[in-house]
């Protein structure tokens, strides 16, 4: 789902994040969660710390392929842990969502399986036909960044009546996209199950629940090694919700409207893990998940941050940097100085930033925590060589 009214960064702001890091995560009715410390990986002395720590979760293996109809009690889904309760996707703590809305997540050697319990008072639903704009109606949406390079990611959308819409991100929107909607994830599977009555506004309902097997055939097409994940890889993935305000009108659900303006007003959004911004298209800030070969229900897998994501967080920043730069000299900057950064700044770190500029095109590097260079380019991918 692509928002207009996206937060920027400006100079300024990028100076004045400083240590200070939120976890929104949160015991919930003695639920086992799955996000790590704030602290865990990252470098809290650092001007360039993340304002948000994303959340984790260990996705466990199953040996049993799952029944795709929105029934969850097998074995695996009744095993695997939920995650934290999705959270206003600005991450402000005051506009929680008056809906809960859940995850699970498994995988076997065919698929990734995700399930969603989604809390819904009336739940409505009226698209129909594939890879029509399905966040038009109420939604559940899957992000999915197998390499985490922001670049060439999966998008999955789908509405209570099991309508899909599947594409593929080239990159995102803030990078000139494009979408390609024509792209579809085949031998996708769907399913649903209401506890309640579709479109029926004299009911109450309680939730829907949604069920998807995305097959690794298609998912390994952007993911390292072009392959499914190995024991302990990490993906970059998020969950968001789509939420309309709606009030019945001659028997029908109706958007709502701003009374003064008589425009529709917009959704409201939920998401798993805070993308700081009503923008899901920065996946820099999506979740992390963590696969592991261990059966899900017995031994437990220990989550492993990668200290080298903080690294691609400074990338990201200095990116941010550059276009601003950009915008006001209409030039490249070749240095972290002309950015307003000196060599404090890059104390913490294995190495300060270089620069390599042409008129056309630059691309900043940094040595690694682990062998190798990250790098990202004036397009905004982050990627890593020996």
């Amino acid at each position: 789902m692509k928002f207009s009214n996206i937060k920027k960064y400006n100079r300024l702001g990028f100076f004045l994040i400083l240590c200070t890091s939120l976890l929104f995560g949160c015991t919930n009715n003695g639920v086992k969660q799955s996000s790590h410390s704030p602290d865990e990986g990252i470098n809290s002395s650092s001007g360039f710390h993340m304002p948000v720590t994303p959340e984790s979760y260990i996705c466990y293996r199953t040996n049993s392929p799952l029944i795709i109809d929105g029934v969850i009690d097998e074995d695996a889904w009744v095993e695997a842990d939920w995650t934290n309760p999705f959270m206003d996707i600005e991450g402000n703590m005051e506009h929680q969502p008056r809906q809960q809305t859940r995850v699970k997540m498994v995988w076997d050697e065919n698929y990734f399986y995700v399930t969603a319990l989604i809390e819904e008072k009336h739940v409505w639903a009226t698209l129909r036909q594939r890879d029509t704009v399905v966040f038009y109606d109420n939604d559940f949406e899957v992000f999915i960044d197998p390499d985490g390079d922001t670049h060439q990611y999966y998008e999955l959308e789908v509405n209570a009546l099991g309508t899909v819409w599947d594409l593929l991100m080239a990159k995102p929107y803030r990078d000139g996209g494009p979408a390609i909607s024509g792209w579809d994830i085949n031998g996708l599977k769907v399913g649903v199950k209401i506890k309640g009555t579709l479109n029926d506004t004299e009911s109450e309902d309680e939730n829907w629940i949604l069920e998807i097997a995305m097959p690794w055939k298609v998912l390994k097409e952007c993911a390292p090694r072009r392959h499914k994940p190995k024991d302990g890889d990490q993906w970059r993935i998020n969950f968001a919700r789509v939420d309309w305000e709606m009030d019945v009108i001659d028997g029908k659900y109706v958007k709502r409207k701003d009374p003064n303006s008589g425009k529709v007003l917009p959704p409201l959004n939920w998401v798993w893990s805070s993308q700081e911004r009503v923008d899901m298209h920065a996946p820099e800030t999506w979740g992390y998940v963590q696969f592991s070969e261990k059966l899900v229900g017995e031994e437990e897998a220990l989550f492993l941050p990668d200290k080298d994501e903080e690294l691609k967080w400074v990338l990201r920043r200095l990116y941010q940097l550059q276009r601003s730069y950009v915008e006001e000299s209409g030039e490249f900057a070749a240095s972290p100085e002309l950015l307003g950064l000196n060599q404090k700044d890059f104390e913490a770190y294995p190495a300060r930033p270089k620069f390599s500029i042409t008129e056309s095109m630059y691309e900043i590097s940094m040595k690694g925590y682990t062998k190798g260079t990250w790098r990202i380019n004036h397009k905004g991918r982050v990627w890593k060589t020996k």
